[in-house]
């Protein structure tokens, strides 16, 4: 467990007795797919470091339908900006997208720990501002950039570099959520590309027909979602 707080920017810099008194704290959770980590309103008295699979992180609207706020990946931490506010509870869900272990942190140690230490809240600050630019990043696409060209640009972030086929290892209706679009239209979006022959989808395999096309309709616009 050790060198997974060693690799991670916010436990480089503690000392060996540092790293001793959160390792004592922390525990690694195995969750199965489909299985909810916290829950939206839930007292947020951990934060996480995600170490195998995948982590949905997503709001839930008065109406049932949820919006994926965030997908995460292997060596990322989430939750841990919530140290900082009182009373603080989870604002989003986290379910687990396939088999998947976390690290679960006490954050009410770690902010003493920080308290300490000048060299651990600059890690932190560096955190938190990758994580602004990258929600600022999102926004402008959000704003910019048309809904066909987040789906192209989403799948030439997947695609294997040369790769002619690849698998999506994410449910098509959470891609479409985490795009901003609904599931349908998610779907004529793919339509209109197979009929164009620039893209198609069977199941969960794609096949890039002209992957220069689907540049040229992208714009070039990498996710920000994946730039970590």
């Amino acid at each position: 467990m050790q060198q997974n707080f060693r690799n991670h920017l916010l436990f480089q810099r503690l000392s060996e007795a540092q790293l001793a008194e959160v390792e004592e704290r922390a525990r690694v959770l195995r969750l199965e797919d489909g299985q909810y980590l916290f829950r939206q309103g839930d007292p947020a008295a951990r934060f996480y470091i995600l170490l195998e699979g995948r982590i949905k992180l997503f709001r839930l609207a008065p109406d049932g339908n949820e919006k994926v706020i965030e997908l995460v990946d292997a060596g990322q931490s989430f939750a841990e900006a919530l140290m900082f506010r009182n009373a603080p509870r989870y604002p989003v869900c986290s379910q687990a997208l396939g088999k998947s272990s976390v690290l679960s942190i006490d954050a009410e140690h770690y902010k003493q720990l920080l308290r300490g230490s000048v060299d651990l809240c600059m890690a932190l600050m560096a955190d938190m501002s990758y994580r602004l630019r990258v929600l600022i990043r999102e926004i402008d696409d959000l704003s910019l950039h048309s809904a066909t060209c987040r789906v192209a640009a989403f799948l030439l972030t997947h695609a294997p570099e040369d790769a002619v086929e690849f698998e999506l290892d994410v449910p098509k209706h959470v891609i479409a959520s985490r795009l901003s679009v609904k599931p349908e239209t998610f779907s004529r979006i793919i339509k209109n590309l197979k009929s164009r022959e620039v893209v198609e989808i069977k199941g969960s395999r794609v096949r890039l027909l002209d992957r220069a096309a689907l540049e040229q309709v992208a714009d070039v616009c990498a996710l920000p979602v994946d730039a970590s």
